[in-house]
């Protein structure tokens, strides 16, 4: 089979299954006929397309693609054939879905890692030693960061504006590209990048939770510099640019998610680094808003010990058989959240769609932190970080 065949196949799959479930094209900037050609389709076979994920999985060494393309392709075909089977009501493992999907091997976290981060927060929070519990310490201190819902566009105009200008500088950026922001509700997230093709992207905020001042400047870096939108445009100048045309279509749950979002969780330690949270406090500072750049970043190191709590309550619901309302209780527990944080988590890890998605964010950071971590600090680190942004990689890749 040609090349060029082989991905065309590879597309219509893919976007076959937008049918089944809506949302499951993540985005998609390819030959608009292509998509065109789906929507005028009788509605597919789950089944069917487990076939065709198999057939173009085994046609793949006859396409003779350069190593790097024909290990993308596989490890994506893959996960395509298991959401197809799942769609077809076959008995699919909680773990062995999340391998199949993602090319990483899942297992419970530690409760002594958990305590120990509980440790590290209670000497950190005001009111050590006080009857207030610690989840009700760092709740109140949360409610404490949080931005003014009438400040908050101004804030995200202010960090996108400052995190774009750093990336600038070390990742070039199409001069057309473009990031617009909406704020949303009523969704299982809490912000999301709509890329949009062209160099352009929509970021939607949920408005149903509250955005706190230590974590915005973060999810501005996820979404978009030097993070999702970021990927997009260099992989849509570059490989995009170069033929590789399996790169415009992103598609949940396979390997591409991983990636991205252990890349999005990195994006803002990888171009502001230790001291953000001064940096942070100087921006808030110029729009009126008092913050503790040096508390926040104290508390959010502590709090990376309680990286696997959510992975660990998927486990919980979907391997173990838990109730939710026990779930929920884990998560109250072990991540101190709010019950009404509880239950939004909950809502994501019940999703069919997202069900098996915490698994990227926890396996995305660690998998691709150790890699960066490897490198150290300054050039080398950070062609790494441009590695993550502009080649097709997979985690099986870095491992």
């Amino acid at each position: 089979m040609r090349p060029d065949h082989l991905v065309r196949e590879y597309l219509l799959l893919g976007l076959s299954f937008d049918r089944l479930e809506e949302g499951f094209v993540d985005a998609y900037t390819g030959d608009p006929a292509l998509r065109r050609q789906i929507e005028n389709a009788p509605m597919p076979d789950p089944r069917d397309l487990s076939h065709t994920a198999r057939r173009l999985r085994d046609e793949i060494p006859a396409a003779e693609l350069p190593d790097e393309r024909a290990r993308f392709l596989d490890a994506h075909l893959r996960a395509l054939d298991c959401s197809a089977r799942k769609f077809a009501g076959e008995s699919i493992g909680f773990v062995d879905e999340v391998e199949a999907y993602f090319d990483v091997r899942i297992e419970p976290g530690n409760e002594d890692d958990y305590r120990a981060a509980h440790r590290r927060l209670d000497a950190l929070l005001p009111g050590h030693g006080t009857t207030a519990s610690l989840a009700e310490r760092l709740q109140a201190h949360r409610k404490s960061e949080v931005v003014p819902a009438d400040r908050l566009a101004e804030c995200v105009a202010a960090f996108s504006s400052a995190l774009r200008d750093k990336v600038r500088a070390v990742y070039p950026l199409p001069e057309t590209e473009q990031v617009e922001y909406e704020v949303v509700g009523d969704k299982p997230w809490s912000g999301f990048n709509y890329y949009l093709g062209d160099y352009r992207s929509r970021v939607a905020i949920n408005s149903d939770l509250e955005q706190h001042m230590s974590q915005l400047p973060h999810l501005i870096a996820h979404e978009a510099y030097p993070g999702h939108h970021t990927e997009h445009c260099r992989k849509e100048a570059g490989l995009v640019g170069a033929g590789q045309l399996e790169q415009t279509l992103f598609l949940v749950n396979t390997p591409q998610c991983l990636m991205a979002e252990g890349l999005a969780d990195l994006a803002f330690e990888a171009i502001i680094g230790p001291g953000w949270g001064l940096w942070a406090q100087e921006i808030y500072a110029d729009l009126g808003l008092r913050f503790d750049g040096e508390r926040a970043e104290q508390l959010h190191e502590a709090s990376a010990g309680l990286l696997s709590v959510r992975q660990d309550a998927a486990l919980l619901l979907h391997d173990r058989g838990r109730s939710p309302d026990e779930v929920a209780e884990f998560l109250q527990r072990w991540s101190l959240s709010s019950p009404e944080r509880a239950r939004q988590s909950l809502r994501f890890l019940s999703s069919p769609l997202w069900r098996a998605y915490i698994s990227t964010y926890v396996e995305g950071y660690r998998l691709l932190g150790g890699w960066l971590d490897r490198a150290p600090a300054g050039a080398e680190r950070a062609d790494r970080f441009r590695r993550l942004l502009d080649e097709p990689l997979i985690p099986s890749s870095l491992r």
